[in-house]
């Protein structure tokens, strides 16, 4: 069975939120970083230890807040964030810009799977990812075969 969606345009606004999301679930480890730079305080006691590892997390954060508003301004993205069909099936997502252009995702390319609460999303790498809502599929058959293959393929 192939499931065949609706068009759908990813929204800068989601993809740097999603993109965020995936960093900080990868990186979670950042902030101990920050809370040993802090803990400095107890050694010398000074505010600027405190003041130091917050500026560095907030760097941090803005670090990665500036890489994925980026990725959204780039030229060789533009497709990205055009409307796109998906064809599903076992063996490959297929992102199609029209019916002659495409270009294939083999299953072996994503790395890990999670069903939000409104979509599936396919995480390729920190800023790579496939979003597909629940909205886009025709039926909540194509729904379910989704969820069956993403346990099939152990992304689940």
């Amino acid at each position: 069975m192939i499931i065949k969606t609706k068009k759908y345009k990813l929204e800068t606004g989601t993809y740097i939120k999603l993109g965020l999301r995936n960093v900080f679930k990868e990186q979670w480890w950042v902030i101990f970083i920050a809370l040993a730079i802090a803990s400095g305080y107890f050694f010398i006691a000074s505010w600027w230890w405190i003041s130091m590892a917050i500026l560095a997390y907030v760097l941090y954060l803005l670090f990665w807040v500036i890489q994925f508003a980026g990725v959204t301004q780039m030229e060789q993205n533009k497709v990205m964030f055009t409307k796109l069909a998906y064809e599903i099936d076992s063996r490959q997502v297929l992102m199609k810009v029209n019916t002659k252009q495409g270009m294939p995702v083999n299953w072996d390319m994503i790395k890990k799977a999670y069903i939000d609460k409104d979509a599936f999303v396919l995480i390729m790498s920190k800023a790579q990812f496939i979003h597909l809502p629940f909205r886009i599929f025709n039926s909540p058959n194509e729904k379910k075969f989704m969820e069956t293959i993403l346990k099939r393929k152990a992304l689940v």
